[in-house]
């Protein structure tokens, strides 16, 4: 099982979109491309091609730009959470011995389940105000 969805969703590029779009709220190409991981434009339009089939988000218009898609986390995106924030505690703990530039996190001392949940919930407010804003 953990290779199957490994296959899916287990790539580098895709675990950090879910990331950028769960913890930094962003939902445009052009944010994305501004990550300091740098990735690949023709590597973001594959990525997010993947996860949109996937259904781990959702490509939109908005009524005040319909020029520019603004991609969204599904139920099933926001459900990767527990996995994202495992990471982040890990590397906290692990990687920054390596890598002393790494963000401070203050989640490692707090309780992973509010964590989880602050973190979900936060989302969801988030995509919430898109709402109305998004064309059919």
């Amino acid at each position: 099982m953990i290779a199957s969805a490994l296959d899916l969703i287990g790539d580098r590029w895709s675990v950090l979109l879910v990331r950028d779009m769960l913890l930094f709220k962003k939902t445009t190409f052009k944010e994305f491309i501004a990550s300091d991981e740098g990735v690949a434009t023709n590597l973001l339009s594959s990525r997010l091609k993947v996860l949109e089939s996937l259904e781990v988000i959702t490509k939109n218009k908005l009524s005040s730009n319909k020029k520019e898609n603004t991609y969204l986390l599904t139920d099933k995106g926001i459900d990767l959470a527990p996995i994202i924030m495992e990471l982040v505690i890990w590397s906290d703990l692990y990687v920054r011995k390596f890598h002393s530039e790494m963000n401070n996190s203050d989640t490692v001392n707090m309780d992973k389940g509010t964590v989880i949940a602050q973190t979900q919930n936060g989302y969801r407010v988030f995509a919430n105000q898109f709402k109305d804003q998004i064309v059919n």
